[in-house]
C-alpha cells in the first residue's frame, strides 16, 4: 500500500521524473484494471476468487514500490496511481459488501465521505492558486492499512463462516479503527489546507496530515 510513495519520501530516494511508461507504472495500471474485476467477483459472491484478485493486487503493489526504488523509476504518475488504487479497492470492497448486506451503509458513507472531503479540500486549494496534491502521511498510511486488511478479513469470514468467531472480531476492529483514523487524517489535512488558503500568496506552508506535522510527500 503506497509502497512506491513511501520510497519517494525517504531521504536519498530516486529523483522524481515525469516519465509515463515505466515498469512500476505498468504494474500500478494492472492494479487499477483489476479493480472492476474484484468488484464484480465480490458482488457476485465469488469470494475466494475476489480474495485471489486482492492477493494479486497486493503482490503488484509491493513490486511496483520495490522496482520504483530499485530501478530508479520513481515518477509523478506513480505517486498518483498507487494511492488511487488503494482507495478504489477500499471503495469497491465496501460498496460490494454493502450491496450484499454484509456491512452497513453507514460505514460506506463514512469511508466515501472522507474521500469526498479531500476532493473538496483539493478543489479549494486549486481555486486559491495553491498546489493541490494530497500528501501521504504516516497517519494516513496506518488508516489505509487498517481498512485495506479489514475488508479482506471480512470477505474471508463470508467465504468461510467457520472462521467467523476468530476472524470476525479482528476484521471489524480493523474496520472501525481504520475508519476513525481515516477521518482523523482527513480532518488534519483539511485544517492545514484551510490555514494555507488563508496565508498570503507566496508564503511557504506545508500541507500534510502527518502525525508529527513535518509535512513532506507522505500519506494517504
Amino acid at each position: 500500500m503506497g509502497s512506491e510513495t513511501d520510497g519517494r519520501a525517504a531521504p536519498g530516494a530516486a529523483e522524481i521524473s515525469d516519465r509515463i511508461v515505466t515498469v512500476p507504472n505498468i504494474l500500478s495500471s494492472v492494479r487499477l484494471l483489476l479493480v472492476p474485476v474484484f468488484f464484480a467477483l465480490l458482488l457476485a459472491g465469488l469470494d475466494v476468487e475476489a480474495l485471489l484478485v486482492l492477493v494479486a493486487s497486493a503482490v503488484t503493489d509491493f513490486l511496483d514500490g520495490y522496482l520504483a526504488r530499485r530501478l530508479r523509476q520513481v515518477t509523478r504518475l506513480g505517486q498518483v496511481l498507487d494511492p488511487a488504487a488503494d482507495r478504489l479497492y477500499i471503495v469497491a470492497a465496501v460498496v460490494a459488501l454493502a450491496l450484499r448486506g454484509t456491512i452497513p451503509w453507514w460505514l460506506v458513507a463514512l469511508i466515501v465521505g472522507r474521500d469526498l472531503l479531500l476532493v473538496a479540500v483539493a478543489a479549494r486549494l486549486r481555486a486559491s492558486g495553491r498546489a493541490a496534491t494530497l500528501p501521504v502521511s504516516r497517519l494516513g498510511k496506518v488508516a489505509t492499512f487498517c481498512l485495506f486488511y479489514a475488508l479482506p478479513i471480512i470477505v474471508l469470514v463470508v467465504a468461510f463462516p467457520v472462521l467467523a468467531p476468530v476472524a470476525g472480531p479482528i476484521g471489524w476492529a480493523f474496520a472501525i479503527w481504520g475508519t476513525f483514523l481515516y477521518w482523523w487524517a482527513g480532518i488534519r489535512y483539511a485544517v492545514q489546507a484551510s490555514a494555507l488558503v488563508r496565508a498570503p500568496v507566496g508564503e511557504s506552508h506545508s500541507v500534510s496530515d502527518n502525525v508529527d506535522s513535518r509535512g513532506g510527500r507522505h500519506g494517504d
